[in-house]
């Protein structure tokens, strides 16, 4: 990718692991600089206990091009948040892009479980993750994002709108938590609009992320060998990098503005802007879980990939 994004400051907000540090990387591919807040450190792991750090991330940001800089914030403590801000305001004077990643809640699920047997403090958590986080951080860092037209934030979360609203997701907490996303994008949209500034709403598809592969057994490099899920994870999944230049496309669009408010995927923005995953392909993961999946047919990604 050309760097379209030469002199633009990005803020991932939960640039850990998985979509956040493919989408830090994607724009750092594009020229950006990028603050890449988490709360997993060298020096301190999070409730997740995994090695991945912000750090890790920051470095990786600066090989690919653009300028990373690892900030270690918790999106539950609104003050940390704020002085995060106010350091970015201090440094450039602006933000131009916010990408609200933050979510933390995999090992919170209880798959298809009844509200009330679903354990009640596990999914008041998974909403704290999933949406209390995003409204401290665009409560703090949208005054300084909308200073100036072009600003854009980009809610990232689990299924389109179209997917999403005739779908049961896993519970009544998980659906609450990825489904606030897309009206939160919604109401941002509203609110920026008088400042010239936008707000969208992303999905990857089957996402590539660290615990996805731990999960299948198989690494990036072998990715296609997985045969859990009836093939269709070989088949379709994508690497977390794919949402990233998806949303480095969104942020170097002129003309996004007529985008605002709305619900997009990987898939569909690569076939709008043109951009392919690491391995040259397109996959349109959400088409194909409704096509074929859905459809309970055999693992087959001809017309989807």
């Amino acid at each position: 990718m050309e760097p379209t994004l030469a002199g633009k400051i990005a803020l991932v907000a939960g640039a850990t692991r998985g979509a956040g540090r493919g989408i830090a990387l994607a724009l750092g591919e594009a020229g950006a600089t990028v603050y890449c807040s988490g709360r997993s450190t060298r020096e301190a792991r999070s409730e997740y206990d995994r090695p991945e750090t912000i750090e890790e991330t920051a470095e990786l940001v600066t090989q690919a091009g653009g300028t990373g800089i690892a900030m270690a914030v918790d999106h539950l403590d609104s003050a940390a948040v704020a002085a995060l801000v106010a350091h970015i305001d201090a440094m450039h004077g602006r933000l131009d892009l916010l990408v609200n990643d933050i979510w933390g809640g995999e090992k919170l699920i209880e798959w298809e479980q009844n509200i009330w047997e679903h354990d009640l403090e596990a999914g008041l958590h998974m909403l704290d993750l999933g949406v209390r986080t995003h409204l401290i951080t665009s409560h703090h860092a949208l005054g300084l994002l909308s200073k100036k037209p072009g600003g854009l934030v980009v809610e990232v979360t689990d299924g389109t709108k179209e997917f999403n609203q005739n779908q049961y997701r896993i519970s009544t907490f998980y659906d609450l938590a990825k489904n606030a996303a897309l009206r939160m994008t919604f109401t941002l949209a509203h609110e920026l609009k008088p400042h010239g500034c936008a707000a969208v709403v992303v999905s990857p598809g089957w996402l590539r992320s660290e615990m996805m592969l731990e999960n299948y057994g198989v690494t990036e490099a072998n990715w296609q060998s997985a045969t859990g899920a009836g093939g269709h994870f070989a088949a379709i999944s994508e690497s977390p990098r794919f949402v990233g230049r998806a949303i480095a496309a969104l942020a170097a669009d002129p003309e996004i503005m007529a985008r605002s408010g709305a619900s997009f995927s990987s898939g569909g923005l690569a076939g709008d802007y043109g951009f392919t995953d690491l391995d040259g392909s397109a996959p349109d993961c959400w088409r194909y879980m409704e096509e074929v999946q859905g459809a309970g047919l055999p693992a087959d990604a001809a017309g989807y990939r």
